[in-house]
């Protein structure tokens, strides 16, 4: 049995040897780490010259309380904590010269280990991304459903995935690079995706959905181009994952939405998404130091 606190490992099967039971405790809330940490051990340790990815667990009383996880360059990614959890966190992050650029967690979690890393570094804090976490309850089809229907993506459809997860990324201020070289590499290789289709064919909206994890999956990205917009395609293929999810045993079906935005909230809780938490993402600015 470890001691009492956090403890930090570059190695992935430790993690979850320690870690994996707490984490598929609660799947839909643990949907990140789930994901992420199921793709890193598949794909086996970091490439040699890329940074290894950071892991912890605090545990406490022989139990594992919470859990967070690291992809240089990216920010931490946290469970729920406490505040004192956080203050120690950040303690022990800041004593082994860990310099972080952000937090994403639960946005009272966020909130809490951000105004910590604050003042143990003296940073600037910027809120960047509220989000809000929703399960799927009871489906509910979109009526009357909008005309098409839906189709799996296949091999000759890679360019036309890549270009609308291009645009997504874009419509939602991710600054990263999507085109044939950093594909593999991006959050958005991993996944399955569907279209809907217009009755002649021509796809008009897609959805992504995670591989499965402790019976989760997580339905990511949604796209529908601007101008096809405002005809319940979105709904029709978001549905449409969501049942296949279901049908191929699926517990806890989530999916994550911009908590500001009234209209896609609206929409996902018609077709029967329940919101279970909200999340926050701070980014980190360090301050210049004054002129002597």
């Amino acid at each position: 049995m470890h001691p009492d606190g956090w403890h930090l490992t570059e190695d992935i099967g430790d993690f979850l040897a320690h870690a994996g039971d707490f984490l598929r405790s609660r799947p839909a809330l643990h949907t990140m780490a789930l994901t992420v940490t199921e793709n890193l051990r598949r794909l086996g340790p970091a490439r040699a010259g890329t940074p290894a990815p950071v892991f912890g667990y605090l545990e406490q009383c022989g139990e594992v309380q919470a859990t967070f996880y690291r992809l240089p360059p990216r920010g931490l990614s946290v469970t729920i904590l406490t505040p004192e959890q956080a203050e120690i966190l950040v303690a022990r992050l800041t004593s082994f010269g860990h310099s972080l650029p952000s937090v994403s967690a639960e946005h009272h979690t966020a909130a809490a280990f951000a105004e910590a890393w604050r003042r143990q570094t003296g940073v600037k804090l910027t809120l960047r991304a509220q989000l809000r976490l929703h399960r799927l309850g009871v489906l509910a089809p979109p009526e009357p459903a909008p005309v098409g229907r839906g189709r799996l993506a296949g091999e000759r459809d890679h360019e036309h995935i890549l270009g609308w997860c291009r645009e997504f990324a874009a419509d939602v201020g991710e600054a990263v690079t999507i085109n044939a070289d950093s594909w593999s590499g991006s959050r958005f290789a991993e996944k399955r995706y569907t279209f809907w289709l217009a009755p002649d064919g021509t796809p008009v909206s897609m959805a992504g959905v995670t591989p499965m994890v402790a019976g989760q999956v997580r339905v990511d990205p949604v796209y529908t181009p601007a101008d096809l917009r405002g005809h319940g395609y979105a709904a029709a293929v978001t549905v449409e994952v969501s049942r296949a999810a279901l049908a191929a045993g699926a517990t806890d079906v989530v999916l994550f939405t911009n908590a500001a935005n009234p209209t896609s909230n609206a929409l996902y809780r018609r077709i029967g998404y329940v919101p279970i938490a909200d999340w926050a993402t701070y980014d980190f600015t360090p301050t210049e130091p004054n002129a002597s």
